[in-house]
């Protein structure tokens, strides 16, 4: 399968580049400090310069900077259907190394920064770029442990991470934050458990009838990402809570594979692991099919939010990982929406509105890529 030849008056790429943002605060033991996200970047002829943010970390590099750049420099970019044939050939070029994986993460960083500047010559956002944006405002759920400041921002719910030790104290642990956050928040708001595959059927069985009181959307990732036979087995046993994971699927061919399973009752996908917008308009597609929700993996950042506000498929909600009250985190992105009154709101600016925090790329990176003052790079 081979790129075709772009047409002589036809937009194209002209350069894409990717590196990794000098991050810090990370535990050495954290798999994180070297396989994070990345900022991709792409220019066009037309003058745009497209953002991106994928996952693979120090990994991906090579792949976006070596294999990607080479089949990517030269081609068209006139439409969405040109993001889908790039998609689709990136895939097929990197399936002897990257079906799955650090590949696919290091495509999603691609795929947004192609959205992003075809968006911006296009002089529109991603989501009128993706369709009619019927949710111009989402509605987001914190993940972390600050119930009370959740509450004071009036968001649609709380995500609870709980790891499972093997020991009995583990359930009074859970008891004991279901039951403070429940008391918090009130009976109107969403309370889920994110447990990071660290449950089995037997846990996830006694604390779904341990938990019953305290109404639990979800339980996340109670297993790992390949037991879709056992999930669903699992799944009729919880309810009425729902069985929900896919943040480390990848592309459509892993949701195919949950779906014909049973696996989940809700699919979340995150769009800068799972294959970029492309992928996600697909898995969203799928799941349609199949009558299964879509809340995407840290869906309140912008790479989600567009999705979600454009796509008829996914649901009114978004996930924003907000730690807790004073907390501080590395601004990687400038131009975040703001949230208010626990919503966020595409803003009007082309393309995904965004812009990557310089302070945070190297200075060779930037010289590269003429972001900085010429005279900074002598």
């Amino acid at each position: 399968m081979i790129l075709h030849v772009i047409p002589a008056a036809a937009m194209h790429i002209t350069d894409i580049s990717a590196v990794y943002p000098r991050y810090s605060g990370f535990d050495a033991t954290n798999w994180r400090k070297h396989l994070w996200q990345v900022v991709v970047r792409v220019t066009i002829d037309s003058g745009q310069v497209g953002y991106g943010y994928g996952g693979g970390g120090k990994a991906s590099l090579p792949i976006i900077n070596g294999h990607f750049r080479e089949l990517l420099v030269g081609q068209p970019i006139n439409g969405v259907a040109d993001i889908a044939t790039i998609w689709d050939s990136l895939h097929y070029e990197s399936l002897p190394y990257g079906r799955k994986g650090i590949a696919i993460m290091a495509l999603s960083g691609v795929d947004l920064a192609l959205w992003d500047a075809l968006a911006k010559a296009e002089n529109t956002t991603v989501a009128q770029l993706i369709g009619k944006v019927d949710k111009p405002s989402v509605n987001i759920y914190a993940t972390g442990p600050d119930s009370e400041w959740y509450a004071e921002l009036g968001v649609a719910g709380q995500k609870l991470t709980h790891r499972w030790n093997g020991k009995q104290e583990d359930y009074e642990t859970a008891i004991n934050a279901a039951d403070s956050a429940r008391q918090t928040l009130g009976r109107d708001k969403l309370l889920m458990f994110d447990v990071y595959m660290s449950w089995d059927e037997t846990v996830t069985e006694r604390m779904a009838a341990l938990l019953q009181t305290f109404d639990i959307y979800w339980f996340e990732d109670v297993l790992t990402p390949d037991d879709y036979d056992r999930l669903a087995k699992l799944r009729p046993v919880v309810k009425p809570v729902n069985l929900a994971g896919g943040e480390h699927e990848f592309g459509v061919k892993g949701f195919v594979d949950a779906a014909d399973a049973g696996a989940y009752d809700i699919w979340q996908p995150d769009i800068t692991w799972c294959g970029g917008i492309t992928a996600g308009i697909r898995i969203a597609n799928l799941a349609s099919r199949h009558g299964i929700k879509v809340i995407p993996h840290r869906g309140g950042e912008v790479w989600g939010l567009h999705l979600i506000a454009a796509s008829q498929h996914c649901e009114d909600l978004a996930e924003l990982v907000l730690g807790s009250r004073g907390s501080q985190t590395q601004q990687i992105w400038h131009g975040q929406p703001e949230l208010n009154n626990g919503k966020l709101e595409i803003r009007d600016e082309p393309g995904f509105g965004v812009a990557p925090n310089e302070e945070l790329l190297s200075p060779d990176y930037l010289c590269k890529s003429r972001t900085i003052d010429s005279q900074a790079c002598m």
